[in-house]
């Protein structure tokens, strides 16, 4: 392993991802039909783990799997609205009853509308992008982790934004359910990796800011691709648990970064 000390002297480690590393792994995508979600799932699935791609749009879903599966990588997809708890009960019983997680990536997210300040936010708005991205990750932590936890193996990692941030570009203000959410789920990422003694337990969590993509969200002219968004992603979920792991930080580019 090489690395280098960044200014707030943690380690950036520049391994390369070995391929067949995850074999005999499971990761369960949400969002995973495109974007961020299916950057992740096809570089997970090209690692060796077998992907389940959770989403809310069959077409969307079956396309991905085929794109997966034409590739001869071991896939499969259910349908479910992240943000509705019920069905995310109902898709994980079924996922468990012939799966075991490993692996969990939350990316399913929207954008709130470009006017969203927080007095020109309607309670309906609030509603729908607090729901996606902050109670989806609940919804799916809370049925996916037991399992993770029992087993003492497990690597949670949940897409935010450094628009999130407590810092820099995350106090500009606008965007607000948007950026609220994602600063909720910075906190649910810390707290949760507090509360499952910080690797300790055999589960490390972690959150991971992208950057700005070349998504549906984040428009074709993007300075990156969904791939290298992705990239610290397949890193977090390959890194071996040992005494000293670092986890439960935002992850920019393999680095921390502050909250």
């Amino acid at each position: 392993m090489s690395g280098e000390q960044n200014p707030g002297g943690l380690v950036v480690d520049d391994s390369p991802l070995v391929p067949g590393s995850l074999s005999n792994q499971v990761a369960v995508i949400t969002g995973g039909s495109r974007g961020i979600g299916f950057a992740a799932a096809l570089g997970l699935a090209k690692l060796g783990a077998e992907v389940i791609l959770i989403g809310k749009n069959l077409e969307n879903l079956t396309q991905a799997n085929k794109k997966l599966q034409d590739q001869g990588l071991k896939s499969s997809s259910f349908v479910a609205d992240v943000a509705d708890s019920k069905q995310m009960d109902q898709i994980c019983s079924e996922v468990l009853k012939n799966y075991t997680p490993t692996i969990l990536v939350n990316s399913a997210g929207v954008m709130s509308e470009r006017t969203t300040k927080t007095l020109r936010t309607s309670v309906d708005e609030w509603d729908r992008v607090l729901s996606i991205n902050l109670n989806g990750v609940f919804n799916s932590i809370r049925n996916f982790a037991p399992i993770m936890v029992e087993n003492r193996n497990g690597r949670i990692i949940n897409v935010t934004a450094c628009l999130g941030r407590m810092s820099g570009p995350g106090t500009n203000g606008g965007l607000a359910p948007y950026r609220i959410s994602k600063s909720a789920v910075n906190a649910l990422t810390k707290n949760f990796a507090s509360e499952t003694g910080s690797g300790k337990r055999g589960v490390l969590v972690d959150a991971i800011c992208p950057a700005h993509c070349q998504t549906d969200m984040g428009g074709p002219d993007a300075p990156r691709t969904a791939e290298q968004g992705a990239e610290t992603i397949l890193w977090l979920a390959s890194r071996p648990l040992k005494e000293d792991t670092l986890t439960g930080f935002l992850w920019e580019d393999r680095a921390i970064v502050p909250w």
